[in-house]
């Protein structure tokens, strides 16, 4: 099965991911396409520059997209592991979207699960 692994540096966001993830639409549509219902929350990775370019690399792929209700952007899922737990990639499509972020959900609270902190190394591998 094809896939893309990266490696990124857990950060703490804004909670703007907190907030979408608690859209009753977009639960749902996640529910649906990726069949778990996500914990209210991101898990955020910093990219080296290395990563951010293999980051590109995603556009070129099906992912599966977040339709947007009105005054919303659509994003693209795709289906990834971290250490065996299964979770998703987001990426949400709106101009001012940092190339160098990865956000991540998941039916569970990551952080809490993996032991998380800020600064800790995390690899996402994505399937196609």
């Amino acid at each position: 099965m094809p896939q893309l692994v990266f490696e990124g540096t857990v950060f703490s966001g804004k909670k703007e991911g907190k907030k979408f993830l608690e859209l009753t639409w977009v639960r749902r549509q996640i529910q649906r396409k990726m069949d778990f219902t996500p914990y209210a929350g991101t898990l955020n990775l910093h990219l080296s520059k290395e990563m951010t370019e293999k980051r590109k690399q995603l556009q070129a792929q099906n992912g599966i997209v977040v339709e947007p209700e009105k005054g919303y952007c659509p994003g693209v899922l795709y289906k990834a592991t971290i250490a065996a737990t299964e979770c998703a990639v987001i990426i949400p499509l709106f101009p001012k979207y940092p190339a160098d972020v990865l956000e991540v959900i998941s039916p569970i609270y990551l952080r809490g699960k993996l032991g998380l902190a800020d600064g800790a190394l995390v690899t996402v591998v994505i399937t196609f």
